[in-house]
């Protein structure tokens, strides 16, 4: 049956990694210049965040919308149609759920479990093993370019710091672990789908990874790593993640949902929104993923992106 992988981080090349951190420091040498220059006198800055060397912190990120353009589940269905895993009928659903997702920004309960229910039906029968060489391709084919740079730079500040990083997504748990791996991150927890001796049945073990069940999902795994949630980050663009992000310390509302983003600045939890460009609000994301990481973000983007071609 398939389950949680433990990832082994990517190497990165040098020159993205020295572009990231150098215009992560120039960024906080800014703004810690115009903090003290603004502040008035006695008034404590703002910590530094994530900590460095923290064992008992780590950081958990939503995929859809927050880590990536879109939905996971629908670009992996239209990889599967290239590789004839289905008929045009079944594409055309998937692109019309696909291009809702895109205009309307959330998550629709109905258009996912429909996504999710036609990818189940599509791939059993299928050998896990299979699913997961051809989730590296479609990774290739259609994700790469849709990783947002700037939550890209927030997740690698946390891996910079000493932290663990999850992907925490309702996307199948072998398409979340080929992404994680890709990023360089840790590791991922996603929907479970029921296979037996290495071939898909068709069904899910339990229920999709989605709501109420991530924030679950977040508090076993923090418990089996000796976490302490006060101290660990999570980052989500959809109100239905509200009680991940309001299990842990330091929640982040990421291209933020209306809901989200009227319950984020209820709660004063940081904003951060990448399809806009615009500032943070209330309250400002870390100095190390500042607009300086963002910055770092795209400029390693680019650089990765080239040296895959």
């Amino acid at each position: 049956m398939a389950a949680l992988g433990w990832l082994t981080p990517r190497r990165r090349s040098a020159t993205a990694r020295s572009v990231l951190a150098g215009e992560a420091s120039a960024e906080a040498a800014r703004k810690n210049q115009e903090a003290s220059a603004s502040a008035p006198a006695g008034e404590a800055e703002e910590p530094e965040f994530p900590v460095l060397g923290d064992d008992k912190a780590a950081a958990f990120f939503d995929l859809d919308n927050t880590v990536m353009q879109g939905a996971a589940i629908f670009h992996f269905g239209r990889g599967l149609y290239k590789r004839k895993f289905f008929e045009t009928r079944d594409l055309a659903r998937f692109a019309w759920q696909q291009a809702w997702f895109r205009l309307a920004g959330v998550e629709d309960p109905e258009h996912m479990q429909d996504a999710r229910d036609s990818a189940l039906s599509i791939v059993k029968g299928h050998r896990v093993a299979e699913l997961e060489t051809i989730g590296e391709e479609i990774y290739d084919e259609y994700m790469a370019e849709r990783i947002w740079p700037g939550t890209r730079a927030l997740a690698q500040a946390h891996l910079d710091a000493g932290q663990k990083v999850w992907l925490v997504t309702a996307a199948p748990v072998e398409i979340a672990g080929v992404i994680a791996r890709r990023l360089g991150l840790t590791g991922a927890l996603g929907t479970v789908a029921e296979s037996v001796d290495g071939v898909y049945t068709g069904k899910l073990v339990g229920e999709p990874l989605h709501g109420p069940a991530k924030a679950e999902a977040v508090r076993a795994l923090a418990a089996a790593e000796g976490l302490d949630l006060s101290r660990c980050a999570a980052y989500s663009d959809s109100h239905n993640d509200i009680p991940m992000l309001s299990l842990v310390g330091h929640p982040y509302a990421i291209n933020p949902d209306t809901k989200l983003r009227k319950h984020a600045r209820e709660m004063d939890w940081r904003l951060r929104d990448y399809r806009t460009g615009r500032k943070a609000a209330k309250v400002g994301i870390p100095a190390a993923a500042g607009v300086g990481a963002v910055a770092g973000g795209t400029a390693a983007a680019i650089a990765l992106s080239r040296r895959r071609r």
